[in-house]
């Protein structure tokens, strides 16, 4: 629905400034939540008398339920208004989240972690698409980097507001710390967010949903549980790979050939929302990946606490807002592919540069690299998504903008768990290469010349010096996993150049939208 059809049902001028603002919450609410509960999990399995594994699902039952239900935001959306769903979204999860905070065992906590991600799947996408329904395309920029700033941000604060409340109060206060932003939120929503006529005659497409969700919920179990179970060598990931590809390949066959598929395929025949799906996977890739891999390396290579770790990383969320209200300024009036350009380049260089960590590393330097990188998220993730919708008609944003937030958020956990595999693999191989010069058939070393307590033949001092091998080998799979992200960053930047810029309609054919207050 366009910006004059939006005024049109919604005949009092609109708030923009209220309408951006409530948006946001909803999508802080959102990306908050898919974190903040991280640095929780052992304090939560205690409580509940629950393994390290079992735990986990608290993670886990929330991502896949939220992945699942974000492609039927379209038909929702179309099928019973926008306003009523955002509304519908908020105060499911608002509820939710108070029974996470009561729940009593383990059980009751993953219940309540499926309904929290299944209301929180249209937030994003929908705050997106009422954004691009009220503003024209030279005006989304700076409206965008407002709304950017919570998808990318919130995430960043996420462990260290929960480490900090598990620590000052209780694990609950996690989910309790949605209650007062989410009424807030509500009640923006309900005095501000205009409403779009339902679409009553919208037929809902039964399997090819359920074929989409079956894929979806097999490829996300397989890459949050890979890892812990071993990936190709345990039974339960071979079997979700095959029901996800199964699944995927009836679910295209049933799109091709229905009149009316679940997912419309002519989204896909936009150039640029098709490209920008591709690179919003690798940027998922990248930007979720450094995000789960840089607090662990802080605390375990150099030492620092949670709640230290989480400030030495807050950094880079001040380069992300910083670069996103910059940047909304610019787009419209600098080639947006020149920003994506500079955007990748940035966030190569950071990467080359984390590359080169040594155990030796200071604070400062993490701290100034992670706002650099806070400069690139901001020069990719805007002129990113805002040329992903650019040339996409109207009616079929809502659609799109699901489609393209699942496939970001699947790109992150693909992204995590590949690269904490690779991070496992580089590490085992690092440690053989170190391991070997320290053998006792090696004439060169002799026990004397270890540092001590270090010794190849003391059982003692070996348990020292196969601590410290370790904690190098350890090191270097970092920074290769970190060179893997600059490779994999510098192959995705000639996809840029498959984007067409879009162009401001004529203003002989384009009303302005009825939004004058501010």
């Amino acid at each position: 629905m366009t910006a004059p059809a939006v005024a049109g049902a919604h005949p009092l001028p609109l708030n923009r400034t209220m309408i951006v603002a409530s948006v946001m919450l909803a999508t802080i609410l959102t990306a908050l939540d898919a974190t903040i509960a991280n640095v929780a999990l052992p304090h939560m399995a205690g409580s509940v008398s629950a393994s390290q594994e079992q735990i986990a699902w608290v993670l886990t039952s929330y991502i896949v339920a939220s992945a699942i239900c974000t492609p039927i935001t379209g038909w929702l959306s179309a099928r019973f208004g926008r306003k009523r769903l955002l509304v519908i979204a908020v105060t499911g999860f608002v509820a939710a989240s108070a029974l996470c905070g009561a729940a009593q065992n383990l059980p009751q906590i993953v219940l309540f972690r499926v309904a929290q991600g299944a209301f929180a799947a249209p937030l994003i996408p929908m705050s997106q698409a009422l954004i691009l329904d009220i503003f024209t395309l030279s005006e989304r920029g700076p409206a965008m980097a407002i709304w950017g700033v919570g998808v990318m941000v919130a995430p960043i604060v996420g462990p260290v507001l929960g480490g900090w409340l598990t620590d000052s109060l209780s694990w609950r206060w996690v989910f309790y710390i949605n209650l007062p932003v989410g009424v807030l939120c509500l009640l923006g929503i309900m005095t501000f967010i205009p409403d779009t006529e339902p679409d009553r005659g919208r037929k809902f497409d039964i399997v090819g949903f359920s074929l989409l969700a079956l894929a979806i919920a097999a490829v996300q179990l397989m890459f949050d549980r890979g890892q812990s179970q071993g990936w190709l060598d345990s039974g339960e990931i071979i079997a979700e790979a095959c029901i996800a590809f199964l699944a995927l390949w009836f679910s295209l066959v049933h799109s091709f050939t229905s009149a009316k598929p679940f997912l419309p395929l002519s989204i896909f025949t936009a150039r640029n929302f098709s490209t920008a799906s591709i690179l919003g996977v690798m940027v998922g890739v990248v930007i979720l990946s450094v995000s789960a891999l840089l607090p662990t390396m802080l605390q375990s290579e150099y030492g620092y606490s949670v709640l230290q770790a989480g400030m030495l990383t807050a950094p880079r969320g001040f380069g992300s807002i910083a670069s996103m209200l910059v940047v909304g300024r610019l787009i419209g009036r600098v080639d947006t592919r020149i920003l994506l350009i500079v955007g990748q380049g940035i966030f190569a260089a950071s990467f080359f540069h984390m590359s080169l960590f040594t155990l030796d590393t200071s604070a400062f330097e993490v701290i100034a690299n992670g706002v650099f990188q806070g400069l690139g998220t901001g020069l990719v993730f805007l002129p990113l998504t805002t040329m992903a919708f650019a040339t996409l008609a109207p009616e079929t944003r809502g659609d799109a903008t699901s489609f393209y937030t699942l496939m970001r958020n699947l790109g992150g956990s693909a992204g995590i768990s590949i690269m904490f595999a690779m991070l496992v693999n580089f590490a085992a191989a690092a440690r053989v290469q170190l391991v070997d010069p320290y053998s006792p058939e090696n004439a060169m070393i002799q026990p004397n010349t270890l540092p001590w307590p270090m010794s190849i033949t003391d059982p003692t001092g070996v348990v020292v010096l196969s601590a410290q091998v370790d904690h190098q080998a350890s090191m270097l799979a970092y920074t290769q996993v970190f060179h893997l992200m600059f490779m994999v960053t510098l192959a995705m930047m000639p996809l840029v150049m498959l984007m067409r810029v879009p162009k401001e309609a004529p203003a002989s054919r384009r009303r302005e939208p009825a939004a004058v207050e501010h």
